[in-house]
């Protein structure tokens, strides 16, 4: 299995995740599916139906998880030396050459990404388009719409 890069965050959430499901719903649907049980018949007791299929859905759920967790490299951009580069992890800060708009992006894992809280994909266009790039590079993006072209203003490492 080849290793994914995932963010000290990202592995924290997918930890807590997991606990969550293996501690509180785990035994919180072998009690539905018990108290399901004591109704009767289970062919026709959807209590008992709709309980197993959520059981179905949390067993999935914790198996894809450690699966994850297994193939994952978790890369702590802090403990990286601080280059100007743009690396996985790091935040960067863009300037729209034409329109002057400006945008920050931090660069995650594929399980991490949130276009909406600005967290890109590592195999996003932008993201590809950046890797390796440094500060006051100017970078074209080819996105759907066309391409774009973006000066590096800043790189965080944080």
């Amino acid at each position: 299995m080849n290793n994914v890069p995932m963010t000290v965050a990202g592995e924290a959430a997918l930890r807590a995740e997991l606990e969550h499901l293996k501690k509180v719903e785990r035994p919180r649907i072998s009690d539905a599916i018990a108290d399901a049980r004591e109704h009767g018949d289970l062919k026709e007791n959807a209590e008992y139906h709709a309980a197993r299929e959520q059981q179905s859905f949390a067993e999935g759920r914790i198996m894809e998880i450690e699966g994850k967790l297994a193939g994952a490299q978790v890369i702590d951009v802090t403990q990286i030396a601080k280059t100007g580069k743009v690396i996985f992890g790091t935040t960067v800060s863009l300037l729209n050459v034409e329109t002057d708009d400006e945008v920050t992006y931090k660069i995650v894992g594929e399980d991490e990404a949130d276009v909406k809280n600005n967290l890109i994909s590592i195999g996003s266009p932008i993201a590809r388009a950046l890797i390796g790039k440094e500060e006051g590079d100017v970078v074209v993006v080819r996105a759907p719409g066309g391409e774009i072209e973006y000066e590096i203003d800043d790189v965080q490492h944080i």
